[in-house]
């Protein structure tokens, strides 16, 4: 049976404290299991700027229920730096400390730098690598328009990854090119701001529910953290699916 997760794009914001989300006092070591009683699934970002060490994976792993779940966002080493070539054993070190989340690990999202242009060759290469060293679900959120051909599709297609459904800076929404469906929502009024309306979210639930239909599970997470609007939208579209689910 298809799921969806709905949460966040990262959870320890000092914004988010004094009521916005978290309650006042409440020490930043206790704000993920927190999270955790509201949310099933956050999306880690912290990975995307440096690898934490292993006690930090243990520590996610243990302070979350059996049924929550992590998407991962892949080093920035990987995809800006090394751009997918050449990465001696980056992969191997990310996916040891991937296993430490056990099955909680759900999905890696890779993001691509806006300046870097379409490569078939080194694109199908890193697919492959990665298929045999990361986890099987895998999801690439592309910032350069020339990315968005059938050739590149048809090999998410054949690798069964996920072309990342964001809204900006490019407002993608097709194709489906896995057995899972992978959102990132940014913000409405530019990166990280803005408020959601209801009519948006109500869009996002019709496309939910199709897609829990179509036998897909499904993820979705809210990046505009600013003003604490990532967990109000989140908590709104969880409550519209569910009751769609319900009907």
């Amino acid at each position: 049976m298809s799921e969806v997760f709905i949460g966040t794009s990262g959870y320890s914001y000092d914004h988010w404290s004094n009521g916005v989300f978290y309650p006042p006092r409440l020490p930043k070591s206790k704000w993920l299991e927190y999270y955790s009683e509201h949310f099933q699934t956050v999306e880690l970002n912290v990975t995307f700027y440096r690898l934490p060490q292993e006690k930090v994976f243990t520590g996610w792993c243990e302070k979350t229920p059996d049924a929550f779940r992590f998407a991962v966002k892949g080093s920035r080493y990987i995809t800006h730096i090394k751009r997918l070539a050449n990465l001696g054993d980056s992969l191997e070190t990310l996916a040891k400390r991937l296993k430490l989340l056990k099955e909680k690990c759900s999905v890696v999202l890779w993001q691509l730098p806006p300046s870097m242009k379409i490569d078939l060759k080194r694109f199908d290469q890193f697919c492959r690598q990665a298929e045999k060293t990361i986890c099987k679900r895998q999801a690439f959120e592309f910032r350069n328009e020339s990315w968005f051909t059938d050739e590149v599709y048809d090999i998410l297609f054949k690798h069964n990854f996920s072309l990342c459904l964001a809204d900006a800076p490019q407002d993608i929404h097709e194709p489906i090119t896995a057995d899972y469906v992978y959102v990132r929502r940014h913000g409405p009024s530019g990166l990280y701001e803005g408020n959601y309306t209801k009519k948006h979210l109500g869009r996002d639930t019709k496309n939910v529910l199709k897609w829990l239909k179509d036998g897909k599970d499904v993820y979705i997470y809210f990046n505009n953290d600013v003003k604490g609007y990532a967990v109000k939208n989140a908590k709104t579209l969880l409550d519209l699916v569910s009751l769609g689910v319900k009907a």
